[in-house]
């Protein structure tokens, strides 16, 4: 089989990963968030620049594509002749070896020019050795050559090592101006003049430079010309970190989402770890509450003061059309965790904290302003509920921290949270005996 055919069934691959890419609104970052894969890897294999040893992940990414069954076989099919492709040794042809052997002989010619000029005229000249091998006495200059130049790129190594009190004059770049930046790029200029060049390696005391001044010493940047940048990461970077799950359920069994297909079309409801793909294949929404776990943790052990969660919609529609699909009848437990809760039907929407209860025992609300830390974790939930719109909304979690002060955007993988209403809605539920859904009663 040719080349060309291999480019060929690399590129069928690619092509049919592309198509399912393209069904979804997301993002190459997105899919492989949800798929715990590298982004650039994703990437790569939907261009054909690569191609997985696996079948696994590009079968995850199928599903989570919304693929069928017949397309899922299709795309085996190819996965199995990019692998054979791929794996299909490259033919080298003998034009290669012909090319090395002509550089080669050309590479050797400098050297044996000598031996023909200083012979003596009336004596033959010695043959030159067949090509590809070296005499011993050229292989022993070339060696005594390489050692030469180990011995000078050390000594100037060595030289650049020494602090700035035992460098000599001529070794020293002039430095202009008080800033680390200027310090880094005179060192660079150094180090660029220290390197080794054919002129260098016949002279063995490095002149100094008639321009050359003694190193003068730095004033120190005033405080106030910049912000000192906290421990643990840049000026610009938060001193906190937070992950948010929009797939929590209530309790971990209690949810509802909206789809705009049929009960017949629509796979039996997932586990609750698996929610997420389940509700993208499906094309599924929130119906009519959504539940997000965030979670914020500091850097460092430096406290990080939460100050305000607010909430901020971002868009209004009427109630998506489908039907409610419950993932359960219900479920109850003698634990309510605490959690802020969020009414989107409200013109401006405030995320007010609830308290919680342990079979009986309250648990104070978290109120703001909060602290955290790398030792001292937060986890946060908020309930977003809505009967009257198809809302979008992300948070701001306002936050200071040694004198510093900002906000970060909470949202949903860089795009809004979505929550539907569902009052009107036909609702199903699973019927685990008939193994299809119901009408909810």
């Amino acid at each position: 089989m040719s080349a060309q055919h291999d480019v060929e069934d690399v590129g069928e691959f690619a092509a049919l990963l592309r198509t399912f890419k393209e069904r979804t609104d997301r993002s190459y970052g997105s899919l492989a968030r949800r798929l715990a894969m590298n982004t650039s890897t994703l990437h790569r294999y939907c261009a054909g620049d690569a191609v997985p040893v696996d079948f696994a992940p590009v079968e995850r990414f199928a599903a989570l594509c919304g693929a069928s069954p017949e397309e899922r076989l299709e795309l085996h099919r190819r996965w199995l002749l990019a692998v054979a492709a791929r794996r299909r040794p490259r033919a080298v042809g003998p034009a290669g070896t012909a090319q090395q052997e002509t550089a080669g002989a050309t590479a050797d010619e400098p050297e044996r020019a000598p031996d023909v000029v200083d012979s003596p005229a009336g004596r033959p000249a010695p043959e030159p050795p067949p090509p590809g091998h070296r005499p011993w006495y050229r292989r022993r200059r070339v060696a005594v050559g390489l050692a030469a130049v180990c011995a000078a790129l050390a000594a100037l190594g060595s030289l650049a090592a020494l602090p700035d009190d035992r460098r000599t004059t001529g070794d020293r770049a002039p430095v202009t101006g008080p800033a680390p930046s200027g310090t880094a790029t005179a060192e660079t200029r150094h180090r660029e003049s220290a390197s080794p060049t054919p002129s260098d390696s016949s002279s063995t005391t490095r002149r100094p430079s008639p321009s050359a001044t003694p190193k003068q010493p730095k004033p120190s940047p005033s405080p106030s010309a910049r912000t000192t940048p906290p421990p643990g990461g840049p000026a610009s970077a938060p001193p906190l970190t937070w992950s948010a799950d929009s797939q929590a359920w209530k309790l971990g069994c209690g949810h509802d989402y909206v789809v705009a297909k049929p009960p017949a079309q629509v796979p039996p409801p997932p586990v609750p770890q698996d929610a997420g793909v389940w509700a993208a294949t499906q094309n599924a929404v929130h119906g009519g509450e959504t539940l997000v776990r965030l979670t914020v943790q500091g850097r460092t052990g430096t406290a990080v003061v939460l100050e305000a969660l607010r909430v901020r919609v971002v868009g209004r529609t009427a109630p998506a059309q489908g039907t409610a699909y419950a993932m359960d009848r219900g479920c109850g437990g003698a634990i309510t965790p605490r959690s802020f809760d969020v009414n989107l039907d409200k013109d401006r929407p405030i995320a007010r904290a609830v308290a919680g209860s342990d079979t009986g025992t309250p648990i104070p609300a978290v109120r703001m302003p909060y602290r955290v830390s790398a030792q001292d974790p937060e986890v946060l939930l908020v309930n977003a509920r809505t009967q009257a719109c198809d809302c979008r909304w992300y948070l701001e979690l306002d936050w200071s921290s040694q004198g510093r002060e900002g906000t970060v955007r909470i949202d949903d993988d860089g795009r809004p949270f979505r929550t539907s209403g569902i009052k009107g809605l036909s609702r199903y539920v699973y019927d685990t005996s008939a193994r299809g859904w119901m009408p909810y009663s």
